[in-house]
């Protein structure tokens, strides 16, 4: 996403050996239980301090290191963003305890054996509206879209175009500035996933390549403006916003999805 464009390596990550795509498929099953579980506390009451202090909990219990935190400037002071209904991106937790109808993005990134996965889910606080539930799923919908196009020989704008058609038919939008990233080696890499695009555009996809997809979707115009704090993103006009995150590994005739939790 854009904050952390300033710590964009100028090399995207290509697996190459089997230890290193053993080590992702790790990484991403230990992330992917780890924000199951802090999605688990979300609950009437609870602060998003508690929520940070649970997901570092969990990351020494699993022996892995926090990838967001002290990344960018500011330096970023928690382990995981949390956004909260108006908030789309880059959170840092603090004292808002969480009410009935909210919904919030946990998005967070671990290291392990030296390499780097990323994921996000979008929760609701006990009875939310129906705005807000068809805005999650379609914001889930959207993330689905763009996976399934990370396959060799498509291009980053055809996995825009994909995100854009489901956005198209729900009637969301997303802010154009914010999306994926390839992800690895470093927090963020090249290249950078739109969640809008043109068929057959931009860098094609290699086999091994791997990226964090993360479409964001609004319940407004898409119109976003970075707080005081130099890190969370809102919507200009008070709209609720949800993403989807996970890290795949792009291949011949499907990508492997290296951050689903596994019931």
């Amino acid at each position: 996403m854009k904050k952390f464009t300033k710590t964009l390596s100028k090399n995207y990550m290509i697996v190459k050996t089997q230890q290193e795509r053993e080590a992702l498929v790790e990484g991403g099953k230990i992330l992917a239980e780890i924000l199951f579980k802090v999605g688990e506390r979300c609950t009437v009451g609870t602060t998003l301090i508690e929520l940070d202090s649970y997901t570092r909990e969990l990351m020494e219990e699993n022996s892995v290191k926090p990838s967001f935190l002290g990344i960018g400037s500011p330096p970023f002071p928690a382990v995981i963003c949390i956004s909260v209904n108006e908030g789309v991106v880059h959170g840092i937790p603090g004292s808002y305890a969480l009410k009935e109808g909210d919904i919030l993005t946990l998005d967070t990134g671990i290291w392990h054996k030296d390499l780097c996965t990323d994921s996000a889910i979008t929760i609701g606080v006990g009875n939310i509206s129906d705005k807000d539930q068809k805005l999650i799923y379609a914001a889930l919908e959207t993330r689905d879209a763009q996976v399934s196009a990370a396959i060799v020989g498509n291009t980053v704008g055809d996995i825009g175009y994909a995100s854009e058609q489901v956005l198209k038919k729900h009637g969301f939008n997303s802010p154009q500035e914010l999306g994926g990233h390839g992800v690895g080696k470093e927090v963020h890499e090249p290249p950078f996933v739109s969640t809008y695009g043109a068929p057959g555009t931009g860098l094609v996809l290699e086999e091994g390549m791997v990226l964090a997809l993360e479409p964001i979707l609004v319940g407004g115009k898409g119109d976003v403006k970075l707080m005081d704090d130099q890190w969370l993103y809102e919507t200009i006009d008070g709209s609720r916003s949800a993403q989807f995150e996970h890290t795949v590994i792009v291949g011949k005739n499907e990508p492997q999805v290296l951050t689903a939790h596994e019931e």
